[in-house]
Protein backbone atom coordinates (compact mmCIF):
# COMPACT_ATOMS: atom_id res chain seq x y z
CA UNK A 1 0.00 0.00 0.00
CA UNK A 2 1.47 3.34 -1.06
CA UNK A 3 2.31 5.96 1.56
CA UNK A 4 0.93 8.63 -0.73
CA UNK A 5 -2.82 8.91 -0.49
CA UNK A 6 -4.05 7.94 -3.96
CA UNK A 7 -7.00 9.97 -5.17
CA UNK A 8 -10.23 8.03 -5.55
CA UNK A 9 -11.14 10.14 -8.54
CA UNK A 10 -9.36 9.68 -11.85
CA UNK A 11 -6.52 12.14 -12.33
CA UNK A 12 -7.42 14.76 -14.91
CA UNK A 13 -3.93 14.58 -16.38
CA UNK A 14 -1.25 11.91 -16.41
CA UNK A 15 1.27 14.26 -14.79
CA UNK A 16 -1.07 15.47 -12.04
CA UNK A 17 0.87 16.40 -8.94
CA UNK A 18 0.62 14.06 -5.97
CA UNK A 19 -1.27 15.77 -3.16
CA UNK A 20 0.68 16.35 0.05
CA UNK A 21 -0.29 14.20 3.00
CA UNK A 22 -2.87 15.74 5.29
CA UNK A 23 -2.17 15.81 9.02
CA UNK A 24 -3.99 12.55 9.84
CA UNK A 25 -2.01 10.72 7.18
CA UNK A 26 1.20 12.22 8.56
CA UNK A 27 0.35 11.06 12.09
CA UNK A 28 -0.50 7.52 11.00
CA UNK A 29 2.57 7.15 8.81
CA UNK A 30 4.82 8.40 11.60
CA UNK A 31 3.21 6.02 14.13
CA UNK A 32 3.78 3.07 11.81
CA UNK A 33 7.36 4.11 11.01
CA UNK A 34 8.18 4.43 14.72
CA UNK A 35 6.63 1.06 15.47
CA UNK A 36 3.92 2.40 17.78
CA UNK A 37 1.44 0.15 15.95
CA UNK A 38 1.83 -2.87 13.73
CA UNK A 39 -1.60 -2.27 12.23
CA UNK A 40 -3.92 0.70 12.44
CA UNK A 41 -7.55 0.27 13.44
CA UNK A 42 -10.10 3.06 12.97
CA UNK A 43 -13.84 3.16 13.46
CA UNK A 44 -16.94 4.96 12.22
CA UNK A 45 -19.26 5.34 15.26
CA UNK A 46 -22.63 6.86 14.23
CA UNK A 47 -25.56 7.25 16.58
CA UNK A 48 -28.54 5.34 15.14
CA UNK A 49 -30.93 8.25 15.70
CA UNK A 50 -31.25 9.59 12.16
CA UNK A 51 -30.10 9.22 8.59
CA UNK A 52 -26.51 10.01 7.65
CA UNK A 53 -25.89 13.27 5.77
CA UNK A 54 -23.14 14.71 3.57
CA UNK A 55 -21.06 15.59 6.63
CA UNK A 56 -20.99 11.95 7.68
CA UNK A 57 -19.78 11.03 4.18
CA UNK A 58 -16.54 12.90 4.91
CA UNK A 59 -16.06 10.99 8.17
CA UNK A 60 -16.83 7.68 6.47
CA UNK A 61 -14.35 8.39 3.67
CA UNK A 62 -11.69 9.47 6.17
CA UNK A 63 -11.99 6.58 8.63
CA UNK A 64 -12.44 3.82 6.08
CA UNK A 65 -10.04 5.52 3.68
CA UNK A 66 -7.20 5.61 6.24
CA UNK A 67 -7.71 1.93 7.00
CA UNK A 68 -7.62 1.09 3.29
CA UNK A 69 -4.60 3.25 2.55
CA UNK A 70 -2.44 1.95 5.38
CA UNK A 71 -3.50 -1.70 5.24
CA UNK A 72 -5.52 -1.55 8.45
CA UNK A 73 -9.10 -2.19 9.49
CA UNK A 74 -12.13 0.02 10.15
CA UNK A 75 -14.99 -0.98 12.43
CA UNK A 76 -18.60 0.09 12.07
CA UNK A 77 -19.83 0.64 15.62
CA UNK A 78 -23.21 2.03 16.51
CA UNK A 79 -23.10 4.35 19.52
CA UNK A 80 -26.44 3.14 20.85
CA UNK A 81 -26.48 4.69 24.33
CA UNK A 82 -29.70 6.70 23.91
CA UNK A 83 -32.46 4.15 23.23
CA UNK A 84 -35.34 6.64 23.25
CA UNK A 85 -34.17 8.20 19.97
CA UNK A 86 -32.81 5.10 18.23
CA UNK A 87 -34.34 2.35 16.13
CA UNK A 88 -33.53 -0.39 13.61
CA UNK A 89 -34.63 1.77 10.66
CA UNK A 90 -31.69 4.09 11.28
CA UNK A 91 -29.31 1.16 11.86
CA UNK A 92 -30.24 -0.40 8.52
CA UNK A 93 -30.06 2.87 6.60
CA UNK A 94 -26.57 3.62 7.97
CA UNK A 95 -25.26 0.19 6.97
CA UNK A 96 -26.72 0.64 3.49
CA UNK A 97 -25.09 4.08 3.15
CA UNK A 98 -21.63 2.81 4.13
CA UNK A 99 -21.85 -0.11 1.68
CA UNK A 100 -23.19 2.14 -1.10
CA UNK A 101 -20.21 4.45 -0.71
CA UNK A 102 -18.04 1.43 -1.46
CA UNK A 103 -16.63 0.57 1.97
CA UNK A 104 -16.58 -2.66 3.96
CA UNK A 105 -16.24 -2.72 7.74
CA UNK A 106 -14.01 -5.18 9.52
CA UNK A 107 -15.77 -8.26 10.90
CA UNK A 108 -19.31 -8.01 12.18
CA UNK A 109 -21.20 -4.81 12.89
CA UNK A 110 -20.47 -3.68 16.43
CA UNK A 111 -22.60 -1.85 18.99
CA UNK A 112 -21.64 0.02 22.13
CA UNK A 113 -24.38 -2.05 23.76
CA UNK A 114 -22.20 -5.12 23.15
CA UNK A 115 -20.03 -3.72 25.93
CA UNK A 116 -22.69 -2.67 28.43
CA UNK A 117 -21.70 -5.42 30.91
CA UNK A 118 -18.03 -4.42 30.78
CA UNK A 119 -18.85 -0.72 31.03
CA UNK A 120 -20.97 -1.41 34.10
CA UNK A 121 -18.06 -3.28 35.71
CA UNK A 122 -15.73 -0.38 34.93
CA UNK A 123 -18.19 2.04 36.54
CA UNK A 124 -18.00 -0.10 39.68
CA UNK A 125 -14.18 0.01 39.39
CA UNK A 126 -14.32 3.82 39.50
CA UNK A 127 -16.64 3.76 42.53
CA UNK A 128 -14.37 1.36 44.38
CA UNK A 129 -11.40 3.62 43.69
CA UNK A 130 -13.22 6.69 44.97
CA UNK A 131 -13.52 8.15 41.48
CA UNK A 132 -17.30 8.03 41.01
CA UNK A 133 -20.35 8.77 43.15
CA UNK A 134 -24.13 8.60 42.97
CA UNK A 135 -25.55 12.13 42.88
CA UNK A 136 -29.14 13.08 43.75
CA UNK A 137 -29.02 16.56 42.24
CA UNK A 138 -31.67 17.25 39.61
CA UNK A 139 -30.62 18.30 36.12
CA UNK A 140 -31.46 21.92 36.95
CA UNK A 141 -29.51 21.83 40.22
CA UNK A 142 -26.58 20.22 38.45
CA UNK A 143 -26.47 23.11 35.98
CA UNK A 144 -26.41 25.57 38.90
CA UNK A 145 -23.55 23.71 40.58
CA UNK A 146 -21.56 23.33 37.34
CA UNK A 147 -20.50 26.99 37.15
CA UNK A 148 -19.63 28.88 33.98
CA UNK A 149 -16.68 29.36 31.64
CA UNK A 150 -15.36 32.10 33.95
CA UNK A 151 -16.62 30.77 37.28
CA UNK A 152 -15.67 27.52 39.01
CA UNK A 153 -18.32 24.99 39.88
CA UNK A 154 -19.31 23.75 43.33
CA UNK A 155 -19.01 20.23 44.66
CA UNK A 156 -22.24 18.28 44.89
CA UNK A 157 -23.42 17.73 48.48
CA UNK A 158 -23.42 13.99 47.63
CA UNK A 159 -19.81 13.93 46.40
CA UNK A 160 -18.38 12.54 49.63
CA UNK A 161 -20.64 9.52 49.98
CA UNK A 162 -18.75 6.41 51.02
CA UNK A 163 -17.72 3.74 48.57
CA UNK A 164 -20.15 1.25 50.13
CA UNK A 165 -23.06 3.70 49.95
CA UNK A 166 -22.28 4.48 46.30
CA UNK A 167 -22.05 0.80 45.40
CA UNK A 168 -25.40 0.12 47.04
CA UNK A 169 -27.10 3.09 45.38
CA UNK A 170 -25.65 2.22 41.97
CA UNK A 171 -26.98 -1.33 42.32
CA UNK A 172 -30.41 0.10 43.13
CA UNK A 173 -30.17 2.28 40.03
CA UNK A 174 -29.52 -0.81 37.94
CA UNK A 175 -32.37 -2.68 39.63
CA UNK A 176 -34.83 0.03 38.63
CA UNK A 177 -35.61 1.18 42.16
CA UNK A 178 -35.30 4.87 41.27
CA UNK A 179 -37.33 6.92 38.83
CA UNK A 180 -35.76 8.69 35.88
CA UNK A 181 -33.97 11.84 36.98
CA UNK A 182 -33.85 10.83 40.63
CA UNK A 183 -30.10 10.31 40.57
CA UNK A 184 -27.11 9.66 38.33
CA UNK A 185 -23.59 8.28 38.58
CA UNK A 186 -20.92 10.95 38.16
CA UNK A 187 -17.15 10.83 37.80
CA UNK A 188 -15.25 12.56 40.61
CA UNK A 189 -12.71 14.75 38.81
CA UNK A 190 -12.46 18.52 39.42
CA UNK A 191 -15.32 21.01 39.78
CA UNK A 192 -12.87 23.90 39.39
CA UNK A 193 -11.41 22.72 36.10
CA UNK A 194 -11.41 25.36 33.35
CA UNK A 195 -12.71 22.56 31.07
CA UNK A 196 -16.38 22.18 31.98
CA UNK A 197 -16.36 18.62 30.63
CA UNK A 198 -14.14 17.64 33.60
CA UNK A 199 -16.52 19.04 36.23
CA UNK A 200 -17.75 15.71 37.56
CA UNK A 201 -19.49 14.58 34.35
CA UNK A 202 -22.35 12.08 34.34
CA UNK A 203 -21.30 8.49 33.65
CA UNK A 204 -24.68 6.75 33.96
CA UNK A 205 -28.25 8.00 33.94
CA UNK A 206 -31.56 6.25 34.48
CA UNK A 207 -33.62 5.66 31.32
CA UNK A 208 -36.45 3.17 31.56
CA UNK A 209 -36.61 2.67 27.81
CA UNK A 210 -36.66 -0.43 25.62
CA UNK A 211 -33.41 -0.84 23.72
CA UNK A 212 -33.37 -2.04 20.11
CA UNK A 213 -30.46 -4.39 20.83
CA UNK A 214 -30.61 -5.32 24.52
CA UNK A 215 -34.38 -5.20 25.02
CA UNK A 216 -35.32 -4.49 28.65
CA UNK A 217 -32.13 -5.79 30.27
CA UNK A 218 -30.96 -2.33 31.29
CA UNK A 219 -32.68 0.71 32.78
CA UNK A 220 -29.42 2.64 33.20
CA UNK A 221 -27.32 3.67 30.25
CA UNK A 222 -23.76 5.02 29.98
CA UNK A 223 -23.09 8.51 28.70
CA UNK A 224 -21.44 8.97 25.32
CA UNK A 225 -18.26 10.32 26.95
CA UNK A 226 -17.94 7.30 29.22
CA UNK A 227 -18.79 4.70 26.59
CA UNK A 228 -16.89 6.06 23.62
CA UNK A 229 -13.26 5.84 24.68
CA UNK A 230 -13.73 2.55 26.49
CA UNK A 231 -15.40 1.02 23.42
CA UNK A 232 -12.40 2.20 21.40
CA UNK A 233 -10.11 0.50 23.89
CA UNK A 234 -12.04 -2.78 23.82
CA UNK A 235 -11.84 -2.86 20.02
CA UNK A 236 -8.16 -1.94 19.93
CA UNK A 237 -8.75 1.28 18.03
CA UNK A 238 -5.41 2.98 17.40
CA UNK A 239 -6.63 6.26 15.92
CA UNK A 240 -9.99 7.55 17.15
CA UNK A 241 -10.77 10.21 14.53
CA UNK A 242 -13.61 12.63 15.27
CA UNK A 243 -14.70 16.16 14.47
CA UNK A 244 -13.45 19.30 16.22
CA UNK A 245 -16.49 19.72 18.46
CA UNK A 246 -15.10 16.80 20.49
CA UNK A 247 -11.73 18.49 21.06
CA UNK A 248 -12.82 19.80 24.47
CA UNK A 249 -13.91 16.27 25.38
CA UNK A 250 -10.45 14.82 24.72
CA UNK A 251 -9.13 15.40 28.30
CA UNK A 252 -12.13 13.45 29.61
CA UNK A 253 -11.56 10.72 27.00
CA UNK A 254 -7.97 10.45 28.24
CA UNK A 255 -8.97 10.60 31.93
CA UNK A 256 -11.20 7.55 31.64
CA UNK A 257 -8.52 5.62 29.72
CA UNK A 258 -5.97 6.52 32.39
CA UNK A 259 -8.13 5.46 35.35
CA UNK A 260 -9.60 2.23 34.01
CA UNK A 261 -7.95 -1.18 33.40
CA UNK A 262 -8.58 -0.99 29.65
CA UNK A 263 -6.90 -3.48 27.28
CA UNK A 264 -5.51 -0.81 24.94
CA UNK A 265 -4.76 2.91 24.87
CA UNK A 266 -6.39 4.62 21.87
CA UNK A 267 -5.61 8.20 20.90
CA UNK A 268 -8.19 10.75 19.77
CA UNK A 269 -7.56 13.08 16.83
CA UNK A 270 -9.89 15.84 15.64
CA UNK A 271 -10.54 17.25 12.17
CA UNK A 272 -12.81 19.99 10.86
CA UNK A 273 -16.35 18.86 10.08
CA UNK A 274 -17.86 19.40 6.66
CA UNK A 275 -20.07 22.47 6.47
CA UNK A 276 -21.71 23.13 3.11
CA UNK A 277 -23.70 26.15 1.99
CA UNK A 278 -27.34 26.13 0.83
CA UNK A 279 -28.03 23.28 3.28
CA UNK A 280 -28.77 22.41 6.89
CA UNK A 281 -27.26 19.30 8.45
CA UNK A 282 -28.58 19.52 12.01
CA UNK A 283 -30.43 16.26 12.73
CA UNK A 284 -33.05 18.23 14.63
CA UNK A 285 -33.72 20.50 11.66
CA UNK A 286 -33.67 17.64 9.16
CA UNK A 287 -36.18 15.81 11.36
CA UNK A 288 -38.34 18.95 11.43
CA UNK A 289 -38.34 19.05 7.61
CA UNK A 290 -39.54 15.44 7.58
CA UNK A 291 -42.05 15.66 10.44
CA UNK A 292 -43.69 18.84 9.13
CA UNK A 293 -44.01 17.48 5.59
CA UNK A 294 -41.70 19.98 3.91
CA UNK A 295 -39.97 17.01 2.25
CA UNK A 296 -40.94 13.47 1.33
CA UNK A 297 -39.09 11.62 4.08
CA UNK A 298 -35.44 11.29 5.09
CA UNK A 299 -34.51 10.04 1.61
CA UNK A 300 -36.23 12.88 -0.25
CA UNK A 301 -33.94 13.78 -3.19
CA UNK A 302 -33.73 17.37 -1.92
CA UNK A 303 -32.33 16.32 1.45
CA UNK A 304 -28.56 16.40 2.17
CA UNK A 305 -28.81 12.84 3.51
CA UNK A 306 -26.74 10.16 1.80
CA UNK A 307 -29.92 8.18 1.09
CA UNK A 308 -31.54 11.30 -0.38
CA UNK A 309 -28.56 11.95 -2.63
CA UNK A 310 -28.56 8.29 -3.69
CA UNK A 311 -32.25 8.50 -4.63
CA UNK A 312 -31.59 11.72 -6.53
CA UNK A 313 -28.89 10.01 -8.59
CA UNK A 314 -25.64 11.15 -7.01
CA UNK A 315 -22.99 8.47 -7.41
CA UNK A 316 -20.65 6.97 -4.79
CA UNK A 317 -17.65 8.00 -6.90
CA UNK A 318 -18.81 11.63 -7.00
CA UNK A 319 -19.20 11.83 -3.22
CA UNK A 320 -15.84 10.17 -2.61
CA UNK A 321 -14.19 12.50 -5.11
CA UNK A 322 -15.82 15.48 -3.39
CA UNK A 323 -14.54 14.38 0.03
CA UNK A 324 -11.09 13.88 -1.48
CA UNK A 325 -11.08 17.36 -3.04
CA UNK A 326 -12.10 19.28 0.09
CA UNK A 327 -9.28 17.70 2.07
CA UNK A 328 -8.78 17.12 5.79
CA UNK A 329 -7.77 20.04 8.01
CA UNK A 330 -8.30 21.42 11.49
CA UNK A 331 -9.74 24.71 10.21
CA UNK A 332 -13.49 25.11 10.15
CA UNK A 333 -14.98 26.59 7.01
CA UNK A 334 -17.89 26.36 4.60
CA UNK A 335 -17.56 24.46 1.33
CA UNK A 336 -19.43 25.77 -1.71
CA UNK A 337 -22.11 23.30 -2.79
CA UNK A 338 -20.97 24.10 -6.33
CA UNK A 339 -17.94 21.89 -5.72
CA UNK A 340 -20.19 18.95 -4.88
CA UNK A 341 -22.30 19.64 -7.95
CA UNK A 342 -19.15 19.81 -10.08
CA UNK A 343 -18.08 16.36 -8.83
CA UNK A 344 -21.51 14.93 -9.64
CA UNK A 345 -21.55 16.44 -13.15
CA UNK A 346 -17.99 15.35 -13.79
CA UNK A 347 -18.66 11.72 -12.92
CA UNK A 348 -21.98 11.53 -14.77
CA UNK A 349 -20.59 13.26 -17.85
CA UNK A 350 -17.90 10.61 -18.10
CA UNK A 351 -20.05 7.59 -17.28
CA UNK A 352 -23.77 8.16 -17.85
CA UNK A 353 -25.15 6.81 -21.16
CA UNK A 354 -27.17 9.26 -23.23
CA UNK A 355 -30.88 9.07 -23.96
CA UNK A 356 -33.61 11.39 -25.23
CA UNK A 357 -36.68 12.51 -23.32
CA UNK A 358 -39.02 15.35 -24.25
CA UNK A 359 -40.25 17.07 -21.09
CA UNK A 360 -42.83 19.45 -22.60
CA UNK A 361 -43.83 17.79 -25.87
CA UNK A 362 -44.88 19.50 -29.08
CA UNK A 363 -45.99 17.30 -31.98
CA UNK A 364 -44.19 17.58 -35.32
CA UNK A 365 -45.65 15.98 -38.45
CA UNK A 366 -43.19 15.35 -41.28
CA UNK A 367 -45.42 15.76 -44.30
CA UNK A 368 -43.07 14.18 -46.85
CA UNK A 369 -42.29 11.08 -44.76
CA UNK A 370 -44.45 7.93 -45.29
CA UNK A 371 -47.26 7.60 -42.75
CA UNK A 372 -46.76 3.89 -42.09
CA UNK A 373 -42.97 3.86 -42.17
CA UNK A 374 -40.88 3.29 -39.02
CA UNK A 375 -37.15 3.54 -39.52
CA UNK A 376 -34.76 2.05 -36.96
CA UNK A 377 -31.77 4.30 -36.36
CA UNK A 378 -28.58 3.46 -34.47
CA UNK A 379 -26.99 6.00 -32.16
CA UNK A 380 -24.06 5.96 -29.76
CA UNK A 381 -24.79 5.69 -26.03
CA UNK A 382 -21.90 8.01 -25.23
CA UNK A 383 -19.90 10.36 -27.47
CA UNK A 384 -16.56 9.37 -25.89
CA UNK A 385 -17.18 5.86 -24.59
CA UNK A 386 -17.23 3.16 -27.26
CA UNK A 387 -17.42 0.57 -24.48
CA UNK A 388 -20.95 1.76 -23.66
CA UNK A 389 -22.08 0.59 -27.08
CA UNK A 390 -24.98 1.72 -29.27
CA UNK A 391 -28.76 1.68 -29.06
CA UNK A 392 -31.56 1.74 -31.61
CA UNK A 393 -34.35 4.31 -31.73
CA UNK A 394 -37.43 4.36 -34.00
CA UNK A 395 -38.06 7.26 -36.40
CA UNK A 396 -41.56 7.93 -37.70
CA UNK A 397 -43.68 10.51 -39.53
CA UNK A 398 -44.70 12.12 -36.25
CA UNK A 399 -42.21 13.00 -33.54
CA UNK A 400 -42.19 15.07 -30.38
CA UNK A 401 -39.84 17.96 -29.73
CA UNK A 402 -39.63 20.40 -26.82
CA UNK A 403 -42.09 23.29 -26.93
CA UNK A 404 -39.20 25.68 -26.26
CA UNK A 405 -37.35 24.31 -29.31
CA UNK A 406 -39.75 26.01 -31.76
CA UNK A 407 -40.46 29.65 -32.51
CA UNK A 408 -42.37 31.19 -35.33
CA UNK A 409 -39.79 33.97 -35.49
CA UNK A 410 -36.41 34.30 -33.80
CA UNK A 411 -33.14 36.19 -33.96
CA UNK A 412 -29.85 34.70 -35.14
CA UNK A 413 -28.89 33.58 -31.63
CA UNK A 414 -31.76 31.09 -31.56
CA UNK A 415 -30.29 27.80 -32.80
CA UNK A 416 -33.44 25.72 -32.87
CA UNK A 417 -36.47 25.22 -35.12
CA UNK A 418 -38.02 28.32 -36.73
CA UNK A 419 -40.57 28.60 -39.53
CA UNK A 420 -38.72 28.42 -42.81
CA UNK A 421 -35.48 27.39 -41.11
CA UNK A 422 -33.72 24.08 -40.62
CA UNK A 423 -32.57 22.07 -37.63
CA UNK A 424 -31.16 18.58 -37.25
CA UNK A 425 -32.94 16.00 -35.16
CA UNK A 426 -30.28 14.28 -33.04
CA UNK A 427 -29.03 11.14 -34.81
CA UNK A 428 -31.60 11.55 -37.60
CA UNK A 429 -32.58 13.88 -40.44
CA UNK A 430 -32.43 17.59 -41.03
CA UNK A 431 -35.94 19.05 -41.07
CA UNK A 432 -37.42 22.39 -42.12
CA UNK A 433 -40.54 23.89 -40.51
CA UNK A 434 -43.34 24.97 -42.85
CA UNK A 435 -46.40 25.69 -40.72
CA UNK A 436 -47.53 26.11 -37.09
CA UNK A 437 -51.00 24.76 -36.23
CA UNK A 438 -52.78 26.58 -33.38
CA UNK A 439 -55.85 25.90 -31.28
CA UNK A 440 -58.76 28.31 -30.81
CA UNK A 441 -56.88 30.25 -28.14
CA UNK A 442 -53.77 30.72 -30.27
CA UNK A 443 -51.57 28.07 -28.63
CA UNK A 444 -49.31 26.12 -30.99
CA UNK A 445 -50.34 22.45 -30.90
CA UNK A 446 -48.52 21.03 -33.92
CA UNK A 447 -45.74 21.83 -36.35
CA UNK A 448 -45.79 20.72 -39.97
CA UNK A 449 -42.34 20.22 -41.38
CA UNK A 450 -40.39 18.34 -44.06
CA UNK A 451 -37.34 16.14 -43.87
CA UNK A 452 -34.52 17.18 -46.15
CA UNK A 453 -33.80 14.06 -48.22
CA UNK A 454 -30.39 12.47 -47.99
CA UNK A 455 -29.47 14.08 -44.65
CA UNK A 456 -29.30 10.98 -42.46
CA UNK A 457 -25.75 11.44 -41.17
CA UNK A 458 -25.00 13.91 -43.96
CA UNK A 459 -25.29 17.62 -44.63
CA UNK A 460 -27.92 18.80 -47.13
CA UNK A 461 -26.82 18.59 -50.73
CA UNK A 462 -28.06 22.13 -51.40
CA UNK A 463 -25.48 23.48 -48.98
CA UNK A 464 -28.04 25.06 -46.57
CA UNK A 465 -26.87 23.67 -43.26
CA UNK A 466 -29.08 23.44 -40.15
CA UNK A 467 -28.55 26.04 -37.45
CA UNK A 468 -28.57 23.58 -34.55
CA UNK A 469 -29.36 20.11 -33.21
CA UNK A 470 -32.36 19.28 -31.02
CA UNK A 471 -33.54 16.11 -29.31
CA UNK A 472 -36.78 14.33 -30.20
CA UNK A 473 -38.80 11.17 -29.55
CA UNK A 474 -40.97 9.16 -31.92
CA UNK A 475 -44.69 9.77 -31.41
CA UNK A 476 -45.40 6.20 -32.56
CA UNK A 477 -43.06 4.33 -30.25
CA UNK A 478 -42.19 6.02 -26.96
CA UNK A 479 -42.66 5.80 -23.20
CA UNK A 480 -44.94 8.10 -21.24
CA UNK A 481 -43.29 9.10 -17.98
CA UNK A 482 -43.25 11.57 -15.12
CA UNK A 483 -40.19 13.73 -14.60
CA UNK A 484 -39.32 15.46 -11.34
CA UNK A 485 -37.10 18.51 -11.66
CA UNK A 486 -35.29 18.95 -8.34
CA UNK A 487 -33.32 22.02 -7.37
CA UNK A 488 -31.66 23.26 -4.20
CA UNK A 489 -33.88 23.10 -1.13
CA UNK A 490 -32.80 26.55 0.10
CA UNK A 491 -32.11 29.79 -1.74
CA UNK A 492 -30.04 31.25 1.10
CA UNK A 493 -26.33 30.37 1.37
CA UNK A 494 -26.63 30.07 5.15
CA UNK A 495 -30.27 29.20 5.84
CA UNK A 496 -29.88 28.76 9.60
CA UNK A 497 -27.11 31.25 10.38
CA UNK A 498 -27.49 34.11 12.84
CA UNK A 499 -30.65 32.82 14.46
CA UNK A 500 -32.60 32.81 11.19
CA UNK A 501 -35.60 30.52 10.78
CA UNK A 502 -34.26 28.15 8.16
CA UNK A 503 -37.78 27.42 6.89
CA UNK A 504 -38.03 31.02 5.67
CA UNK A 505 -35.11 30.32 3.32
CA UNK A 506 -36.76 27.42 1.49
CA UNK A 507 -36.57 27.70 -2.28
CA UNK A 508 -40.18 27.79 -3.58
CA UNK A 509 -38.95 26.28 -6.87
CA UNK A 510 -37.15 23.31 -5.37
CA UNK A 511 -39.39 20.80 -7.17
CA UNK A 512 -41.39 20.85 -10.41
CA UNK A 513 -43.32 17.72 -11.41
CA UNK A 514 -43.96 17.22 -15.12
CA UNK A 515 -46.57 14.74 -16.36
CA UNK A 516 -46.92 13.38 -19.86
CA UNK A 517 -43.25 13.50 -20.76
CA UNK A 518 -42.15 11.39 -23.74
CA UNK A 519 -39.06 9.18 -23.39
CA UNK A 520 -37.31 7.07 -25.98
CA UNK A 521 -38.26 3.41 -25.91
CA UNK A 522 -34.79 2.21 -24.78
CA UNK A 523 -35.46 3.67 -21.34
CA UNK A 524 -37.89 0.82 -20.69
CA UNK A 525 -34.78 -1.08 -19.55
CA UNK A 526 -33.82 1.58 -16.99
CA UNK A 527 -33.30 0.25 -13.48
CA UNK A 528 -32.96 1.93 -10.10
CA UNK A 529 -29.34 2.94 -9.71
CA UNK A 530 -28.82 3.66 -13.42
CA UNK A 531 -28.03 7.21 -14.44
CA UNK A 532 -28.63 8.82 -17.83
CA UNK A 533 -27.95 12.10 -19.51
CA UNK A 534 -31.20 13.22 -21.10
CA UNK A 535 -29.66 15.08 -23.99
CA UNK A 536 -29.74 18.86 -23.59
CA UNK A 537 -31.72 18.50 -20.34
CA UNK A 538 -29.49 17.19 -17.57
CA UNK A 539 -28.73 13.99 -15.69
CA UNK A 540 -31.58 11.78 -14.55
CA UNK A 541 -32.27 8.51 -12.77
CA UNK A 542 -35.26 6.28 -12.14
CA UNK A 543 -36.93 7.13 -8.83
CA UNK A 544 -36.70 4.29 -6.33
CA UNK A 545 -39.91 5.19 -4.49
CA UNK A 546 -42.53 6.14 -7.05
CA UNK A 547 -41.52 4.26 -10.19
CA UNK A 548 -43.51 1.11 -10.91
CA UNK A 549 -43.83 -1.31 -13.81
CA UNK A 550 -46.79 0.75 -15.02
CA UNK A 551 -45.44 4.21 -14.29
CA UNK A 552 -41.93 5.47 -14.91
CA UNK A 553 -40.77 8.37 -12.74
CA UNK A 554 -37.39 9.99 -13.42
CA UNK A 555 -35.60 12.36 -11.05
CA UNK A 556 -33.35 15.10 -12.31
CA UNK A 557 -30.07 14.58 -10.52
CA UNK A 558 -28.55 17.82 -11.72
CA UNK A 559 -28.71 20.16 -14.68
CA UNK A 560 -26.04 20.13 -17.39
CA UNK A 561 -24.73 23.47 -16.18
CA UNK A 562 -25.06 25.47 -13.01
CA UNK A 563 -28.16 27.55 -13.69
CA UNK A 564 -29.21 28.14 -10.07
CA UNK A 565 -30.69 31.61 -9.74
CA UNK A 566 -30.04 32.46 -13.37
CA UNK A 567 -32.40 33.19 -16.22
CA UNK A 568 -31.49 31.72 -19.58
CA UNK A 569 -30.82 34.47 -22.09
CA UNK A 570 -31.37 33.73 -25.76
Amino acid sequence: MSDNHSSIANNDTADAKVKPLHFIQQIIRKDLEQGLHNKIVTRFPPEPNGYLHIGHAKSICLNFGMAEEFGGACNLRFDDTNPEKENEEFVNSIMEDVKWLGFAWDGKVKYTSDYFDQLYEWAIHLIKNGLAFVCDLSAEQMREYRGTLVEAGKNSPYRDRSVDENLALFEKMRAGEFEEGACSLRAKIDMSSPNINLRDPIIYRIKKAHHHQTGDKWCIYPSYDFAHGQSDAIEGITHSICTLEFEDHKPLYDWFIQHLPVPAVPRQYEFARLNINYAVTSKRKLKQLVDEGHVDGWNDPRMPTISGMRRRGFTPASLRNFCERIGVTRSDGVVDVGMLEFCVRDDLDKNAPRAMCVLRPLKVTLTNYPTDKVEILTVHNHPNRDDLGDRTIPFSQTVYIEQEDFREEANKKYKRLVLGKRVRLRGAYVIEADEAIKDSTGNIIEIRARIIEGTLGKDPEDGVKPKGVIHWVSAVQHLDCEVRLYDRLFNDEAPDAGGKNFLDAMNPNNLEILQGCKAEISLSKAAVGNSFQFERQGYFCLDSKYSTADKLVFNRTISLKDSFGKEEQE
